[in-house]
C-alpha cells in the first residue's frame, strides 16, 4: 500500500483561512503561515495524515490566477515559510499536496506579458491558444486569445507546445527539490491535457516514489484518468452529489447507485461532503441531523475521505451567485470551537485508520431501503458493517453477514452485538444515525 491508500485528508484553502486581502497589490511579504502551521498539531489530534493546501503561488486575486509559479503568494509568506510548514507537517507523520494550476495562468504571468510588450515578437506567443493578432481582447490587448471558460483574466496555455509542457514539469521539479511536497491537484483536470498528465505521472514517479497526483473532474467517467498511466485519483462529485441529495430526498438508492457505477475504481476516488467551490454540506442538508449519518459515509465508503476546513465544527456557508468567499472565510478562535461533530469525525478518523477494510476492503451492499442502508467492507477474514437511517424515526432491520463471523462488536460503543443464526445480526437504529460494527473470523 501507498501512503494515500490509507490517508485521511484535511483540505486547507489559506488565502481564505488567514483572511488575505481578495487581492495582491505586491507590497510587502506578510507572514501569515504561523497561523497555518498551528493547524498541524489539531490535524493529528482530528486523525487526518495529509493535508491538501493551496493555491499557495503568486497570484493577482484568488489564486487560480498564477503570476509566479515558483514564489509563493506574498499575502501568504515566503518560500522559507512554506519550506518549514512542509517540514513540521513531515515531522508529524503527515504527507503534504499542492493545489496545482497548469490549464491556464494569471494575464500578470511573465509569458503573456511578454506578448503584451512585444506581440509577434515575443519568444512566448505560442505559449497560449488561440493567441490572434488581428483581433483584441476584452481586456484591451491587441491581441486575443483562447481563455478558460471565457474568463479573460484566465488565459489558457497550450500543450502543443514543448516548451510549455518542459517548463511546467521543471516547476514541478523545483516544487519536489525545495519544498519536498508529496503531490499535486491539478485544477481542471477535466479540460487539462490529457497527454501532458501522462507525462506528469512518469515524470513525478522518477521525481519521487509514491507522489501522489490528484485531479479535478467535475464531469465525466473517472477511468478516463485514474489509471496507471495518468493519475492517481480524480475528485468524485459523483459521490458528493448523490450523499447530500440522497438525503434530502431521504434515497439511498441514489447514493448507493453511484457506488456501484465506479465500484471498479472507488478506492482510488478523493471523496468530500465539501471543498471550496461547492455549498457547505452543513448548509445543504435540511435536517441538520443528518450531518452525522453523512459524515459516517464518507469515513467508511470507498475512497480516501477528505475533511475541508472547518467542516468539523458544522461550518455553514453559501455561495452567493458568483462569489465563493462565504465558502473560504477566515478560520477566527470562535469559529474553531470543538463540539460534538468534531469530536464524532475525531471518532470516525481514529476508526478508518485502525481498520484496515475501511481503505481497502471490498464493498458489499447489505440491505438497501429508500430511507435505511447498510453495506460491508469486507477483507479475508473480517468486515466493517456501515448501517445507515436517514429517517427522522427509528428503525430496525436485519442484515445477514457476509462471512463466517464468529465475535462482532460495535466500533463505536465496542459493545458486543449478538449474532443469530444463519449469520444475521439485528440493527438497531435512532433517527437520523449510523453505526459501525465490526466482526471477524
Amino acid at each position: 500500500m501507498a501512503w494515500f491508500d490509507s490517508a485521511i485528508f484535511y483540505h486547507m484553502y489559506p488565502l481564505g483561512m488567514v483572511g488575505a486581502e481578495a487581492r495582491n497589490e505586491g507590497g510587502e511579504i506578510q507572514h501569515r503561515f504561523e497561523e497555518l502551521n498551528a493547524f498541524i498539531p489539531y490535524l493529528k489530534v482530528l486523525g487526518c495524515d495529509a493535508i491538501y493546501i493551496g493555491p499557495i503561488f503568486e497570484s493577482g486575486s484568488h489564486g487560480y490566477d498564477t503570476i509566479d509559479y515558483k514564489t509563493v503568494d506574498r499575502r501568504l509568506g515566503s518560500n522559507e515559510d512554506f519550506r518549514k510548514f512542509v517540514s513540521m507537517a513531515h515531522n508529524y507523520g503527515m504527507h503534504v499536496i499542492v493545489d496545482t494550476v497548469f490549464n491556464h495562468t494569471g494575464r500578470g504571468f511573465m509569458a503573456f506579458r511578454d506578448i503584451q510588450e512585444k506581440g509577434w515578437n515575443s519568444p512566448y506567443k505560442d505559449w497560449y491558444k488561440g493567441v490572434n493578432f488581428d483581433s483584441s481582447s476584452p481586456m484591451g490587448d491587441h491581441f486575443s486569445y483562447s481563455a478558460w471558460h471565457g474568463v479573460p483574466e484566465l488565459p489558457e496555455l497550450n500543450f502543443n507546445h514543448e516548451d510549455v509542457r518542459r517548463y511546467l514539469v521543471d516547476v514541478v521539479r523545483y516544487w519536489v527539490k525545495e519544498f519536498d511536497i508529496d503531490g499535486l491537484r491539478l485544477d481542471c483536470a477535466d479540460v487539462l491535457d490529457l497527454p501532458f498528465q501522462k507525462s506528469l505521472r512518469y515524470f513525478t514517479n522518477e521525481m519521487k516514489p509514491e507522489f501522489f497526483l490528484l485531479g479535478e473532474v467535475i464531469h465525466g467517467e473517472y477511468a478516463r484518468w485514474v489509471n496507471p498511466e495518468t493519475l492517481h485519483s480524480v475528485t468524485n462529485y459523483e459521490l458528493h452529489k448523490s450523499i447530500y441529495s440522497g438525503f434530502n430526498s431521504h434515497n439511498f438508492f441514489e447514493i448507493a447507485h453511484n457506488v456501484n457505477r465506479n465500484q471498479n475504481i472507488a478506492r482510488d476516488l478523493y471523496t468530500f461532503l465539501e471543498n471550496h467551490d461547492v455549498d457547505r454540506i452543513a448548509s445543504k442538508l435540511e435536517n441538520k441531523k443528518n450531518l452525522y449519518p453523512a459524515y459516517m459515509c464518507l469515513f467508511t465508503l470507498p475512497g480516501k475521505p477528505s475533511i475541508y476546513y472547518g467542516g468539523e465544527f458544522g461550518m455553514e456557508g453559501k455561495k452567493q451567485g458568483n462569489d465563493d468567499r462565504a465558502l473560504r472565510p477566515a478560520l477566527s478562535e470562535d469559529a474553531m470551537e470543538p463540539n460534538e461533530l468534531t469530536s464524532y469525525i475525531a471518532k470516525l478518523a481514529e476508526i478508518h485508520g485502525k481498520n484496515s477494510e475501511l481503505h481497502m476492503g471490498q464493498y458489499k451492499e447489505l440491505y438497501l431501503q429508500n430511507r435505511q442502508w447498510a453495506y460491508a467492507r469486507v477483507d479475508a477474514n473480517s468486515c466493517v458493517i456501515t448501517a445507515l437511517n436517514n429517517d427522522e424515526e427509528s428503525a430496525v432491520f436485519y442484515v445477514t453477514l457476509p462471512l463466517d463471523g464468529s465475535m462482532a462488536f460495535d466500533l463505536q460503543s465496542e459493545e458486543e452485538v449478538p449474532i443469530e443464526a444463519g449469520r444475521r445480526i439485528m440493527i438497531s437504529l435512532p433517527a437520523n444515525s449510523g453505526k459501525m460494527i465490526k466482526v471477524k473470523c
